[in-house]
């Protein structure tokens, strides 16, 4: 499965992003998706999940109520609607997939299958 993020760019903080990642596969609705950042220098961190059908959904507390996870799978693209970003959200997006319907590990990295390239997203304050 070969992803392609998109959607990042240079928001003031207190604006809205959509990101969008979008899967090569058809059989894209046997994977549960996820998002994950990476800061510059830091380590790359999980962000949201949700799972093959979308009817589950994961999001740390550091973005609760700011960020959302949807899929399409009859688009093969998953999307992150962040709003109310903050300059500690600058980072670069990366999406994922993992050949599972639940997001059991949803948190966990090395168990993610494929990642798409990232794209940067830049909060200035």
């Amino acid at each position: 499965v070969q992803l392609q993020a998109s959607g990042g760019g240079l928001v003031q903080a207190g604006g809205s992003l959509r990101l969008s990642c979008a899967a090569s596969d058809s059989t894209f609705g046997n994977y549960a998706m996820a998002w994950f950042r990476q800061a510059p220098g830091k380590e790359r961190k999980f962000v949201a999940a949700i799972s093959a059908s979308g009817g589950i959904t994961q999001v740390p507390e550091s973005v609760k109520g700011r960020f959302a996870i949807s899929r399409d799978n009859a688009k093969n693209t998953v999307y992150l609607q962040m709003n109310s970003l903050k300059p500690e959200d600058t980072a670069v997006y990366y999406c994922a997939a993992q050949n599972t319907y639940g997001i059991n590990s949803a948190r966990v990295r090395e168990d993610y299958d494929y990642w798409g390239q990232g794209t940067l997203v830049t909060v200035s304050s």
